[in-house]
């Protein structure tokens, strides 16, 4: 299945609310971004970065979703209503990923190099999550909305508050002991 299928079948599964494909194609801004997003990045990749980032900043303007052109993001990514969605340029996003709208994917300040998170393969990113620095948010793992992550998040873990904190693992509540 190559990724523009798999943007379609992404939308389908995680949005109740779809009707057809058309629907998606046309109206879509997640979709749109993701999709535009291809071309901005394989455009960064062989370093006509200043049209990259042009084309990237106009489906800013029409999504409000910003995707810097370096970002790696997988297939079968879904960004549910999408405004304000901001991924940094280091980010990276594996396939199967969920984000709602007011994420944020973002650096702490002015470093070189790794600087955005790492979400592994079908984690799911609750509505205005900000996850800062170069963290790696686990598989499967679950954010819950408004939370602040700074810190790595294992694999099939649920994190809320802020800062973030893993409040069950594999469906099992973490018992404190502080």
């Amino acid at each position: 299945m190559n990724w523009f299928t798999r943007i379609i079948t992404a939308t389908k599964k995680n949005d109740p609310a779809v009707r057809s494909t058309l629907e998606i194609v046309l109206t879509y801004p997640g979709f749109h971004a993701l999709l535009w997003h291809r071309l901005s990045h394989f455009l960064y990749q062989h370093r006509l970065y200043l049209l990259a980032k042009i084309i990237a900043q106009f489906w800013r303007f029409l999504t409000g979703i910003e995707i810097h052109p370096g970002a790696q993001i997988g297939k079968g990514v879904f960004i549910d209503h999408g405004m304000g969605v901001v991924i940094g340029e280091t980010a990276e996003i594996e396939d199967d990923v969920v984000l709602f709208h007011g994420v944020t994917l973002g650096g702490t300040g002015k470093q070189t190099g790794k600087r955005h998170p790492t979400v592994k393969q079908g984690a799911l990113l609750s509505a205005n999550v900000q996850i800062l620095g170069p963290v790696t948010i686990g598989r499967y793992a679950k954010i819950g909305a408004g939370a602040v992550v700074l810190n790595d998040i294992p694999d099939d873990a649920t994190a809320v508050g802020i800062p973030a904190k893993v409040v069950r693992i594999k469906g099992e509540k973490i018992r404190r002991t502080e």
